[in-house]
């Protein structure tokens, strides 16, 4: 038995499923979790003392790596100075200024925990500023875990959800309508039914958490429109695209003004850090100044806010978007190119440090329908041998890979010639 191995047959008597977030049991591409004691730069040390070189990368926070040197020198100071404080510090302001001096569509903002408490919370806003109840999703984009949000499109009129989660009461899912991406006339279709109930449109500008379905140009641009047309609210979701693909995210790279915009992630460089924001009007509904009541203890954690601070100034400073592009844009071409020579029927997909392999027909897949079938089932064998050669993605199909700043030339090239090789045994 492996150390992980061990480690696993304890942690499934205390944790559901031996694990505190579901994609770590590596249920979709079995096997046994790898436990892991500690991580610098581009690479992960398992707990049996073999390295790994990560492209999983926390789920994208880390923009910079593991412990960058500058990040960790502020998180010191930090942890030496006050851990909490349940108060107002200097720290958070610090972080606020220098987003909404940069981002012109947050013109306020409020920190808390996780991407999915800024969704949960931007949600309850729409709904208090519109009078209206029901939200409109897209069929593959997440949202985190509030009931809500737990649904798929379910059978029947167009828009009509149906809980994916155990819990999620049929009353809370018919609050929500789910349309498919890359689909104008079944956003037109759901709108003309339910217009004048849809508080607000919610979707990822760059679809992350299902694969990476990148979206026509023109699509989302008919989102907006329609969206603004029946009165709905925009909140573009950037947990994932935020301060990751360019600082201002998707919203900076399309040029839309979304009303309320969520983030995450790279933000707390590493840290439990999310933050909603958007029109001065609307975040003026928030309490105390306004009647939508939200708290967290542990919102605006020092720690968090001078770790994300140092992190944003870092990314400016070392041009980090411009070199992340160039090595991400080259290990996907060179990937690409050893795939077309070999005749295999796989392509990466790629924005920014995001990238996506998977199985393709030539045609570029903006949609969950659009996935080709088996391509869970494939994955997991193309991961697996990725591991036996020391490289770490993400244990799912359908989650994205992300390039930081501390992976090297070398480790680049390492992974190039492993991912052609997995391909290439796994497709014999």
């Amino acid at each position: 038995m492996t150390t992980s191995e061990a480690l696993f047959e304890r942690a499934l008597r205390v944790a559901p499923g031996g694990v505190h977030s579901p994609v770590r049991a590596f249920r979709s591409v079995g096997g046994t979790p790898i436990f892991f004691e500690s991580a610098q730069g581009a690479t992960l040390r398992a707990v049996d003392g073999r390295e790994y070189i990560d492209y999983c990368q926390s789920f994208g926070p880390l923009l910079l790596g593991h412990r960058d040197p500058d990040v960790a020198r502020e998180v010191e100071a930090a942890v030496n100075t006050a851990w909490s404080f349940g108060a107002c510090e200097p720290y958070s302001l610090e972080l606020a200024e220098f987003i909404t001096a940069r981002l012109p569509w947050v013109e306020k903002l409020r920190f808390v925990s996780s991407g999915t408490e800024a969704v949960m919370s931007a949600l309850r806003v729409a709904r208090a500023a519109t009078g209206r109840h029901r939200i409109l999703k897209f069929e593959g984009c997440y949202h985190g875990h509030a009931d809500g949000l737990l649904v798929k499109a379910g059978s029947g009129l167009a828009g009509v959800a149906a809980a994916t989660s155990a819990g999620v009461s049929a009353n809370v899912a018919a609050e929500t309508l789910v349309t498919p991406l890359d689909d104008e006339v079944a956003l037109r279709s759901v709108f003309a039914e339910y217009g004048n109930e849809i508080a607000a449109l919610i979707l990822e500008p760059l679809p992350a958490n299902y694969g990476l379905l990148i979206q026509r140009r023109q699509f989302l641009d008919e989102a907006v429109r329609v969206a603004r047309a029946h009165g709905a609210l925009v909140i573009f979701d950037e947990v994932i695209s935020g301060f990751r693909v360019a600082l201002g995210g998707m919203a900076e790279v399309l040029g839309i003004r979304p009303d309320l915009v969520t983030y995450g992630k790279v933000i707390g460089g590493g840290f439990p850090v999310g933050c909603y924001g958007g029109r001065r009007d609307l975040m003026d509904q928030v309490a105390p100044a306004g009647p939508v009541y939200q708290a967290g203890t542990l919102s605006a954690n020092p720690v968090g806010m001078r770790a994300g601070l140092a992190t944003l100034r870092k990314i400016i400073e070392v041009n980090a978007y411009r070199t992340l592009k160039i090595r991400t844009a080259d290990l996907c071409r060179r990937v690409e190119a050893g795939l077309k020579r070999d005749g295999l029927p796989f392509r990466m997909a790629r924005c920014g440090s995001l990238f996506w392999l998977h199985g393709s027909n030539g045609a570029p897949i903006r949609s969950v329908a659009a996935i080709p079938a088996g391509h869970g089932e494939r994955f997991a064998r193309i991961f697996h041998e990725l591991l036996g050669r020391g490289i770490y993605l993400a244990p799912s199909g359908y989650e994205v890979g992300f390039l930081s700043l501390a992976h090297t030339d070398e480790q680049i090239d390492r992974t190039v010639e492993a991912i052609l090789e997995a391909v290439r045994i796994t497709s014999g």
